[in-house]
């Protein structure tokens, strides 16, 4: 039985697994939406989700270096570490949850026909253009 066993093995080994992880919230961080498999997104969502609550628990509790520090051993990269704790706590600051959406894309992938989604930050950051027509 798997009672208390959460979470998807993506027939991946434990080390194998948190790195997917990494990678896929360090380019969700970065990019502020990424196409993957539906599976890895679910994953990768509750991971990335995680990472942001923690960085506006660090700002609200008046520890934000701890929460950056916690963040950057997470993530494994310092820089975007620092991103996720300024602009992301700050951009979700009124937000309970949900910062991320998974969107089903139309077309499958050609090798497998594996459901492909994209997961995106809810509250992305205004285009240049966006913001000279205001």
């Amino acid at each position: 039985m798997r009672h208390l066993k959460t979470g998807r093995k993506l027939n991946r080994t434990p080390a194998h697994r948190r790195a997917l992880l990494r990678s896929l919230a360090a380019a969700l961080f970065e990019h502020e939406a990424i196409v993957t498999t539906k599976a890895k997104a679910k994953e990768a969502q509750k991971f990335s989700e995680r990472l942001i609550t923690l960085a506006k628990r660090g700002r609200e509790r008046g520890n934000p270096v701890a929460a950056r520090r916690a963040v950057a051993s997470r993530l494994q990269n310092d820089a975007l570490a620092k991103k996720v704790c300024d602009d992301l706590a700050d951009r979700f600051v009124d937000r309970e949850g949900g910062y991320t959406r998974i969107v089903k894309l139309a077309a499958p992938r050609k090798g497998d026909a594996a459901e492909r989604v994209r997961l995106e930050l809810t509250e992305m950051r205004a285009t240049e253009e966006e913001e000279e027509s205001k």
